[in-house]
């Protein structure tokens, strides 16, 4: 921390030594930034040092190797990448820490310079390597300066080409196929994998905030992860959240002052911060060997946080229906259909009782914030529903927020479910000792049809609420709306697609109301927000082929137009998993 502060403080002192230039002075041009990132790095990559020690591998580009040796010159303030101040936070008597990135290279040309090759050399059993990819993937995949950009997103498409720049022929594949052959390799090895998404750039939005990379290089990294069932360290989010904090000026100052403006790389208090914000991670995936080579530097760095609050059951009180002798709509889901009005959210469920005459149904909101599909069926949750249905009741189904993550990782709160319909499980082995075997999203969802038809129940699967940061871009929820319609034909349930019938009336309503729908940054909705969803989870019954709450509507719910019935997009391979 004392570096950081040293190299903060040096910023700070430079910037106001600059604003106290005379007029003359301060019209002097910015220096030019250096270019680190050559077409043909010439670098010599070091080594572990004791090989009888467990290692610790970084790969990616300049983001993570600029530093000291980079021929640069310009000290504190010249581009330093995380992995070079990270190795500070490990004991070099526990573990190696060997920085192998590489600037101006992408994860097609970290393998066909040869540089992946010479560094899977030295991987041994009980190693780990953290690999962050992406800066450099959105350049050209063709062309006569670097030739070193990937197909975008995940899947497995290819493009054949002759290498303009190496003259030789080459088959370009995805981001995520990189990503992918990386794991592979590793974990042939014997060694652990991590993927870590790009950091952010310094570039903000309409809004002030940093902008994120869910939508392609840091979405697609998570999608890998997850698919992959590796440890997934968010440093593209966890650096722009701590950027949104502490504000532009103090964000300027983590970065070199060039000409032209400099918004990749971090000057060293830049990767210093970044290297704090890895070593959360690192500590949220309880590696053993890492957790294991952690030095004293590291004690103060707290593991990373889910940001998705686990509401206590004991403080949100079960709802029951209120007659007996009238059929119910039960509704289950996570806080985005019931909060509770903590710090400010409140869910769909909680506003969507106006839409129905209560003396012909009871509206019962069994949703509780935090849960995942997973969770809501381990904790026992979904039987007291099951308990509560009769002949003629209807069931509201919408779960997503909370099932991704990675299976095993204290840090999602031991809710992810395993990706996909399929039967395939995943054994979670807790810190007790106690095991438990994860199912798909879509076996815990078809397990919830199968027990409502079996009650006599009807069901509707709903996709989840989307994110306020997604809907203006590609479709968020791609994947769970896709294994939500999967199921609901499999089972004889009904799909709707919630995330685009609120996504489209978001686009109605425009940007500006939107943002004022939100509790907090990207996932809660406040009361406003609550009802402008109810609305349209009314519309979309109503768009549904088969309405099953047709004659249970109030006059209120009569008068909402059905939403225009929408079957869930293909997700593609590069679909980002939220």
């Amino acid at each position: 921390m004392n570096r950081f502060l040293k190299a903060l403080g040096c910023a700070a002192l430079f910037t106001a030594l600059s604003a106290n230039l005379s007029g003359a002075q301060a019209q002097t041009p910015l220096p030019a930034a250096v270019n680190t990132d050559p077409a043909k790095a010439q670098v010599t990559l070091p080594e572990p040092a004791n090989a009888a020690l467990p290692t610790l591998f970084f790969i990616g580009d300049s983001t993570v190797r600029n530093g000291k040796d980079d021929g640069q010159g310009k000290g504190a303030e010249g581009q330093w990448g995380w992995g070079n101040p990270i190795a500070a936070y490990f004991d070099p008597a526990k573990i190696n820490v060997v920085n192998r990135a590489v600037g101006g290279l992408s994860s097609r040309t970290y393998v066909t310079s040869g540089h992946w090759q010479r560094t899977l050399a030295l991987v041994k059993p009980g190693d780990v390597v953290i690999m962050q990819f992406g800066h450099n993937d959105s350049s050209a995949i063709n062309d006569n300066s670097r030739a070193r950009g990937t197909i975008k997103g995940t899947g497995e498409e290819s493009q054949d080409i002759d290498n303009m720049l190496t003259g030789q022929r080459e088959t370009v594949h995805s981001y995520g196929w990189y990503l992918r052959r990386f794991v592979a390799d590793i974990r042939a090895k014997g060694a652990t994998p991590i993927i870590c998404s790009p950091i952010p750039r310094k570039r903000w939005d309409a809004e002030g905030k940093i902008r994120r990379n869910r939508g392609d290089y840091g979405g697609w990294a998570a999608d890998v992860a997850r698919v992959e069932k590796v440890g997934f360290i968010d440093l593209n989010e966890m650096a722009a959240r701590k950027y949104d904090e502490m504000g532009r000026d103090a964000v300027m100052k983590m970065f070199p002052l060039v000409t032209p403006d400099e918004s990749v790389h971090t000057n060293l208090a830049g990767a210093e911060l970044n290297a704090r914000l890895v070593v959360s991670g690192i500590k949220a995936l309880r590696v053993p060997v890492l957790a294991a080579g952690l030095g004293a530097r590291a004690a103060d760095v707290a593991p990373a946080e889910d940001e998705r609050p686990v509401v206590d059951a004991a403080r949100v009180p079960a709802d029951r229906p209120r007659d007996p002798s009238l059929p119910n709509l039960l509704i289950v889901g996570d806080s985005t259909v019931r909060s509770g009005g903590a710090g400010g959210a409140i869910g769909w469920g909680e506003r969507i009782a106006p839409y129905f005459d209560t003396s012909k149904v009871n509206v019962v909101n069994h949703a509780i914030g935090g849960r995942s599909s997973r969770t809501f069926f381990t904790e026992g949750r979904w039987d007291k529903v099951v308990a509560q249905m009769k002949p003629g009741d209807v069931v509201l189904i919408q779960f997503g927020h909370n099932d991704g993550g990675r299976i095993g990782d204290p840090a999602m709160k031991n809710r992810a479910s395993a990706p996909g319909t399929g039967s395939e499980t995943v054994e979670d082995t807790r810190p007790d000792g106690a095991k438990e075997q994860v199912h798909t999203f879509g076996w815990y969802m078809a397990k919830y049809v199968a027990d409502a038809k079996a009650k006599g129940a009807s069901v509707v699967l709903l996709s989840p609420v989307p994110h306020k940061d997604r809907w203006q871009q590609e479709r968020d929820f791609a994947t769970f709306a896709q294994w939500d319609a999967e199921v609901a034909k499999a089972g004889g349930a009904q799909f709707a697609d919630l995330t685009m019938a609120i996504s489209e009336g978001y686009r109605q309503v425009g940007p500006q109301v939107v943002d004022g729908y939100f509790s907090d940054a990207r996932t809660h909705t406040n009361d406003e927000g609550a009802k402008f969803n109810a609305q349209r989870v009314v519309a979309v019954l109503k768009g549904l082929r088969d309405n099953p709450v047709s004659a249970w509507l109030s006059n209120q719910g009569q008068s909402v137009a059905a939403a225009a019935p929408a079957a869930a997009k293909t997700a593609s391979p590069g679909a980002a998993v939220p």
